[in-house]
């Protein structure tokens, strides 16, 4: 018996995913039959930057109904992807579900401001620590009863004789955690009650630590932002400080690169973040500008490969590492100053907390689409984006895939600052071309961040 096969030609429908789509047809690939394959894909490298600006809708949504005062530290998960904590100025602290953006659990912590929150390396506990001088372990569930109704109680507490300023937990050993609080640097073990050890000698500063923060790799190395303008490596296995750098102005923020965790950066109080490479703290390996005010707060991404910074001029920025500028500004009419920035696990999202007591959920790309692809639109996203990345050296696609709308506060103070930078290059340049003696000569910027090096 003779069985004939059915056979569909490879323009037939049945190879369309939908009804709507262009039939498959074959093509020569031989250039000499495509004389202006060039310009069309020009064309829509300008359509898919005028696609991009106009998908981008960063603003993912407010977390709950946010806190009563304003949202000082927030901390995530190193092993779990929805929990994050914060704390407020009115000393709360609050479990989040970031599935759900909705609030887990509210906890009457301290009778003053939360200077500091960290997860425990298991992520099943936290810890919280305030300006009164007390620091909180808590369980991430609830562990008492009150009336009833489960609340939490703190599994264990700590107390100083100053304030804290800021705690966070080891990367490589669950038994230890540091604290910043009024001249020392302290090192802690849930076990003890007592600190294990104490860096009061901080180069013969008395300042006030403001910022603590452990290496990802080496767990005997921690890095501290002071009061006096100073950035500082201790080790904790000899028990004694390496080297200090002082800057021209405050730091506000140390955050180390997890992928590269050679490298660090902090935000500073002149409207700059650095980068520092640990092994050469003479002068920053790369200058980030931008922002018209104070820099508050950063986080790094997961990748390593980009930072988002929070500033007091009430912006979001977010710089690629290889970058000096950043490729995104985020901002809302509502917004105020940023206190704390953190990214997702996934590094899908951006978390902020500002002064007016909100929670800001944010997408890392701002024209990303939220859930599940086809296989044919992610090949359509992907095609424009490889097009705008090919042509976004020329004019016309530069000019849409750069432009960003910025309130007019921010774009008056850039304009400043652009005109002040002028005059004082002009100034300094007359200053070389003129000066017989030789006291003059140009410097490069980023030697002049760094005021001195303490060994």
């Amino acid at each position: 018996m003779k069985v004939k096969a059915l056979k569909r030609s490879s323009g037939a429908s049945v190879e369309r995913e939908c009804a709507g789509d262009l039939r498959r047809h074959a093509r020569n690939l031989n250039p000499s039959f495509h004389p202006m394959q060039r310009a069309r894909e020009y064309t829509r490298a300008i359509t898919a930057a005028k696609m991009e600006r106009m998908f981008a809708q960063p603003l993912v949504g407010n977390l709950g109904n946010g806190h009563r005062d304003s949202v000082t530290c927030t901390a995530t998960s190193r092993r779990a992807l929805l929990p994050l904590v914060s704390g407020c100025a009115d000393g709360c602290v609050s479990l989040w579900d970031l599935a759900t953006r909705k609030c887990l659990s509210e906890i009457p912590a301290h009778s003053r401001t939360v200077t500091g929150v960290s997860f425990a390396l298991g992520g099943q506990a936290f810890y919280s620590c305030s300006d009164e001088g007390l620091l909180h372990r808590w369980s991430l569930h609830p562990n008492d009863e009150k009336d009833g109704v489960p609340t939490h109680a703190p599994v264990a507490t700590w107390r100083c004789n100053g304030s804290f300023k800021s705690i966070d937990q080891s990367w490589t050993d669950a038994n230890r955690f540091a604290t910043a609080s009024d001249e020392a640097v302290q090192i802690w073990s849930p076990e003890r009650s007592n600190a294990l050890q104490t860096h009061s000698d901080l180069f013969g500063s008395q300042d006030t630590v403001t910022t603590v923060r452990w290496h990802p790799v080496e767990g005997h190395l921690l890095a501290h932002c002071s009061a006096d303008r100073g950035v500082g490596l201790h080790d904790i296995r000899a028990n004694q400080a390496l080297k200090k750098t002082v800057l021209r102005m405050r730091s506000n923020d140390l955050q180390w690169n997890p992928m590269e965790p050679m490298n660090f950066a902090v935000a500073n109080e002149d409207y700059q973040c650095y980068l520092f490479d640990m092994r050469k703290l003479d002068s920053p390996v790369r200058m980030y500008k931008g922002h018209t005010s104070a820099v508050l707060s950063l986080a790094w991404s997961p990748t390593g490969r980009e930072f988002a910074s929070g500033s007091y001029d009430k912006t979001v920025r977010i710089f690629p590492l290889v970058s000096g500028n950043s490729r995104e500004v985020y901002h809302t009419k509502r917004m105020q100053r940023i206190q704390t920035v953190q990214y997702t696990s996934d590094n899908k999202f951006i978390i902020t907390g500002s002064d007016d007591s909100n929670l800001r959920l944010w997408k890392a790309v701002a024209n990303e689409q939220l859930g599940q692809l086809t296989a044919r639109e992610e090949r359509s996203m992907n095609y424009r984006s490889a097009l705008v990345e090919r042509y976004k050296h020329l004019p016309e696609v530069k000019k849409i895939h750069k432009s960003r709308k910025l309130p007019r506060t921010i774009r008056n103070q850039t304009k400043q600052a652009v005109i002040i930078k002028e005059s004082a290059d002009r100034k300094q340049a007359n200053r070389v071309k003129y000066d017989r003696k030789g006291k003059h000569e140009f410097t490069a910027e980023r030697k002049k961040v760094v005021v001195k090096e303490i060994e």
